[in-house]
């Protein structure tokens, strides 16, 4: 399991592995912890005390320092997986529940037609609904959106991400992702 690293003033900075996590409790550099102890790392025997040296490992750590405040403001990369977890595999066209291999990026509009690559312009389309749509905005397809898109906050990105998330580290999360987001149904 992963580790969810804050800052000290508890905005989420990434995923880290048990062992960076290791490194920076090693090196004092934990402000804080949330969670139960969801593991234990035991190394070689001190020489000062004769006692085997122990990290207790908390599935959330705050880091000291300060960040630069600009890396609250940034808007999270789209992937498909990511916007496809954003949109529950659902197509915005149709309705219905796919599979990741049966599912691509829509863009609303098309590319070719001056659309960008962004999380507002982009949602979850089946293969079938996408061709259907081709090169067209929806309205002129005949096509109607069953849900709009928007930008995941930065907790809502660390969720979408992916990982195996710890219920200490969800409930953490979620706090901050408000009730309107897909994320909570």
């Amino acid at each position: 399991m992963d580790v969810l690293q804050l800052d000290v003033s508890g905005r989420p900075q990434a995923w880290i592995t048990p062992r960076e996590a290791a490194v920076i409790y090693a090196s004092d550099g934990v402000a804080w912890t949330l969670g139960r102890a969801f593991r234990v790392l035991r190394g070689g025997i001190q020489r000062a005390t004769g006692l085997q040296s122990r990290i207790e490992l908390h599935p959330i750590i705050a880091v000291k320092g300060a960040m630069p405040s600009r890396a609250w403001h940034v808007t999270p990369t789209i992937t498909n997986p990511k916007l496809f977890v954003r949109d529950r595999h659902i197509c915005a066209y149709c309705g219905r529940r796919f599979g990741f291999d049966l599912l691509t990026r829509e863009h609303i509009v098309p590319t070719s037609r001056g659309g960008r690559d962004t999380w507002m312009n982009c949602i979850t389309a089946c293969r079938g609904c996408n061709g259907s749509k081709g090169n067209r905005l929806p309205d002129e397809a005949r096509m109607t959106l069953m849900y709009l898109p928007y930008v995941p906050s930065l907790h809502e990105d660390m969720i979408l991400r992916g990982r195996r998330i710890l219920a200490d580290q969800m409930e953490f999360l979620l706090a901050s992702v408000p009730r309107s987001s897909r994320l909570h149904d």
